[in-house]
């Protein structure tokens, strides 16, 4: 009986092992690739985003290089986020949002500097509705590029303004702490 329990059990650990072995990660019934194509860039970690601890806002991703240690994500290295998203959300107030966060991680000399940036992306952004997926993918020398659903929207450059729009999710004063750490594959 208890050989039989033990073979049960390994044969359920190997059958949960299936959809890391088939390289995705899901959380909250939304999946990520193990591999970004077009970047090649890893799945580092995934995590969920909680409003007001009850309600879940999103579910995102983070893609970078193997050889990029946790404390060197916001160095110019390449990156990508992707966030898929519960509830609609206009436009105008990822603008917002992200100009909150920004001021939050960055002093105010960065933040002169990086506004015209800012006020770039910010144009950018376009109403989602649940199940849409931003990406945010940082490519040195190129830039920050935005896109929706798959689809490209725009490309902001500057090493600087990608350190402080990823400082949103990755810095010091993140939007949530959680969400970082296991962004960062801390805790899966």
């Amino acid at each position: 009986m208890k050989r039989t329990a033990n073979a049960l059990l390994l044969a359920l650990a190997w059958v949960i092992a299936i959809p890391a072995a088939a390289g995705a990660a899901s959380i909250e019934g939304v999946t990520f690739t193990e591999r970004h194509p077009a970047s090649g860039l890893t799945l580092r970690g995934v995590g969920l985003l909680r409003y007001r601890v009850v309600f879940k806002g999103y579910v995102a991703a983070l893609y970078l290089t193997p050889d990029v240690p946790a404390e060197d994500v916001l160095e110019d290295v390449p990156k990508r986020l992707e966030i898929e998203y519960f509830w609609a959300i206009e436009g105008r107030d990822f603008a917002k949002a992200q100009d909150e966060g920004i001021a939050r991680n960055v002093d105010a000399a960065v933040l002169e500097r990086i506004r015209p940036q800012m006020t770039e992306l910010s144009g950018l952004y376009q109403n989602v509705e649940p199940g849409d997926r931003y990406a945010l993918t940082y490519t040195p020398g190129h830039g920050t590029e935005l896109s929706l659903n798959g689809e490209r929207l725009g490309v902001v450059r500057g090493a600087e303004f990608a350190r402080a729009v990823f400082s949103i999710w990755l810095g010091e004063k993140p939007l949530s702490r959680s969400l970082k750490t296991r962004l960062l594959g801390s805790a899966q």
